[in-house]
């Protein structure tokens, strides 16, 4: 399979600058919406019933995040859900916690029968939204990336999302490919939102070429090298956070093309059955 380059995904987001809206958790809208700017996107961050929807007509991507479900928010987030998929628009669910907590979980159900476009979470959130675990702790996982191969791919299989799993060696999973990104930093870990903000560039990286695994796999690219550079640079994850961004913002071709990215197949007997209830 012939990716395309990171590079161009990140020159096409510069020229494009496409529009995100956010529904997404509290802690983290400031944070998200720096980031998308340090990129050259555009965020929105639109989670009113009655805007979120008709706002998926509007933007580019959209990306819905369960960190804070409110109730207003929930009922946003079908809504956009609904209208992003029923036009065909990129939309991508982040699962936070789901299988821990009873709420997320059954709304991250609900939402899934909109069809993501994108999955992305930590390895037990995608085990979980699987119906093939229980979650982690929190937001923190407690399962390994290779631990979720198996129900990332069912995932993909069922609803036709690319499925993308963060960890040491980030996996993204579309039916039978499996896509690895090697590099990045541990304190990724330490800056609140800096999880979370991925769905945001993945959303804004999968609307900006036809081939929305590139730009999927892209964001994680762009993610790892600017990472690496940051914690070069920082005294701690403070520090690390700020220059994140800056990093994100000065990203040239050559860090990008230092990320080392692998793809293999799985074979049918390496998958489990179907869908857990």
């Amino acid at each position: 399979m012939l990716l395309i380059p990171a590079r161009q995904i990140s020159g096409e987001i510069r020229e494009n600058s496409p529009l995100v809206g956010c529904i997404t958790n509290t802690v983290v809208t400031n944070y998200t919406a720096n980031l998308l700017l340090a990129v050259g996107a555009a965020p929105a961050m639109v989670d009113i019933v009655g805007e979120a929807g008709l706002f998926t007509g509007v933007s580019d991507a959209t990306l819905i995040n369960l960190g804070t479900p409110t109730p207003e928010q929930r009922e946003a987030a079908l809504e956009a859900a609904s209208f992003a998929h029923a036009a065909g628009r990129i939309w991508v669910l982040d699962p936070v916690a789901v299988g821990s907590l009873p709420v997320r979980t059954d709304l991250a159900k609900d939402l899934l029968t909109h069809l993501p476009v994108v999955i992305r979470g930590n390895a037990s959130e995608i085990i979980a939204l699987a119906g093939k675990g229980v979650g982690g702790r929190g937001v923190d996982s407690s399962d390994s990336v290779g631990e979720a191969i198996v129900a990332a791919q069912a995932l993909s299989q069922t609803y036709g999302s690319i499925v993308a799993i963060s960890g040491e060696v980030d996996a993204i999973v579309q039916g039978n490919t499996v896509v690895r990104i090697a590099g990045g930093s541990a304190l990724l870990t330490k800056v609140t939102g800096a999880g979370c903000a991925l769905g945001a560039l993945i959303g804004a990286a999968a609307s900006t070429n036809k081939d929305i695994l590139s730009g999927v796999v892209a964001a994680h690219v762009m993610y790892a090298a600017a990472s690496e550079k940051a914690a070069a640079r920082c005294t701690g994850p403070g520090t690390f956070g700020v220059y994140f961004l800056d990093e994100l913002a000065a990203l040239t071709d050559a860090d990008l093309d230092r990320i080392s990215v692998s793809v293999e197949k799985i074979g049918a007997g390496d998958t489990a059955g179907g869908m857990g209830q």
